[in-house]
């Protein structure tokens, strides 16, 4: 008696969450193939490993958690599919990994991005997986049928989109798939920045001589929220991982109010008191106290004295304050393709705890392309391997 003929998974994008998927269904079972755009699988998997691959964190699953926006959306398959199940199935793959000292998770040292691309694709060709690059997702047919590149025709028994966000178009995410959905009925919301730069008003003089300069160590504050990390002056204002881990409430304030108001702690780990402390103590005048005793950066220090009024920065007291609490108005995101994600995509009542559009039976979404949020820091991945492992167990074991 023969065997029952393989039914078909077809997988539409070839980034992250997408691989994830794909090297964890039962190919005992189902006949799969990728239809990836570009002419090679996961070019932003590989632009964001330039900055160091950062795989996932460390952190406790129930810390990991409140790392997500909304938080419950993903908490059932962070869950089941935590950062340690990760790093045991990158182990698997040949991709050993380390903690650094942020505690975030990385490839082993000397592994670069390519190698690690590498790993994945020789999973999947282990696995006889089909990749066809070049073949553009461009709608349905009259009869339902994922159209590739605008005339072949899928036919499959589960189709999955796994087709990014809207940043970094250069990769071939660039979110114009959107409008395709909404003429089936689906609700979406416009792509936003996420993880992105931020437009401060600053004085040219202050671009000219601080452009590019780092403010490290210090905490960023919005509301009852705060993020310890650093900013990146820019000319366009700041940036860097002291604010990403802000973008839900900086994006309700400026949406709200046109502006987000921001406090910035230059010394965090030293309390009010320590820092009058060293500057009652100092003979030196006090910009040589801020520099010397203080170790403050010089685009620190001309950031005290250009927000901070003269006769507050002449009392030690008031000055101590400020440093503990300096504004910051942002005054709009930055633009959009240059953001390191973004928010936005299907909204998230349209899938199921499966990640199943209600409206169309068979198909799935996974990966940046719905709409939740989450900071640098190995989140993301983090978020594309657990929705991509839970709906490979969820299809593996359906009947």
């Amino acid at each position: 008696m023969s065997e029952a003929p393989k039914k078909k998974i077809a997988i539409i994008g070839g980034g992250a969450a997408a691989l994830y998927l794909a090297a964890s269904l039962d190919t005992n079972k189902f006949q799969v193939a990728i239809y990836e755009k570009n002419k090679a699988l996961a070019r932003k998997f590989l632009v964001a490993g330039k900055g160091g691959f950062n795989l996932t964190h460390s952190e406790d699953t129930e810390i990991l958690l409140q790392k997500y926006t909304p938080p419950t959306f993903l908490s059932d398959v962070l869950t089941r599919y935590s950062n340690l199940e990760l790093r045991t199935w990158l182990e698997d793959l040949a991709i050993p990994t380390y903690q650094g000292s942020s505690k975030r998770i990385f490839p082993v040292r000397g592994m670069k991005p390519i190698e690690v691309l590498q790993k994945f694709l020789d999973r999947l060709n282990e696995k006889n997986i089909e990749i066809h690059t070049e073949s553009a997702w461009t709608g349905w047919s009259e009869r339902g049928q994922p159209l590739i590149n605008k005339a072949q025709k899928i036919i499959a028994d589960h189709i999955v989109f796994a087709l990014g966000g809207a940043s970094w178009k250069v990769t071939g995410s660039d979110g114009s798939w959107l409008s395709l959905f909404h003429r089936k009925k689906i609700k979406i919301k416009a792509f936003q920045a996420a993880n992105c730069a931020y437009k401060v008003n600053w004085p040219p003089e202050f671009i000219e001589k601080h452009a590019g300069q780092p403010l490290k160590n210090i905490s960023v504050r919005q509301g009852n929220k705060t993020c310890k990390g650093e900013l990146v002056i820019t000319e366009l204002g700041v940036e860097g991982n002291a604010v990403y881990a802000l973008s839900p409430e900086l994006r309700q304030q400026l949406k709200k109010n046109g502006l987000a108001k921001v406090h910035m702690d230059l010394k965090p780990t030293l309390t009010e008191e320590q820092i009058l402390g060293k500057l009652d103590s100092s003979s030196k005048n006090t910009s040589e106290t801020l520099r010397r005793n203080l170790k403050l950066s010089p685009a620190m220090l001309t950031l005290v004295k250009d927000i901070v009024p003269k006769e507050q920065y002449m009392d030690n007291k008031n000055l101590a304050q400020a440093m503990k609490n300096l504004p910051l108005e942002l005054l709009a995101a930055g633009p959009i393709d240059e953001a390191i994600s973004t928010v936005g995509g299907i909204d998230l009542d349209e899938v199921d705890e499966n990640f199943q559009l209600k409206k169309l039976p068979g198909h799935y979404c996974i990966g940046e392309m719905l709409d939740w949020d989450a900071p640098t820091g190995g989140y993301l991945l983090q978020a594309c391997y657990s929705m991509g492992a839970a709906l490979a167990e969820y299809l593996n074991e359906k009947k």
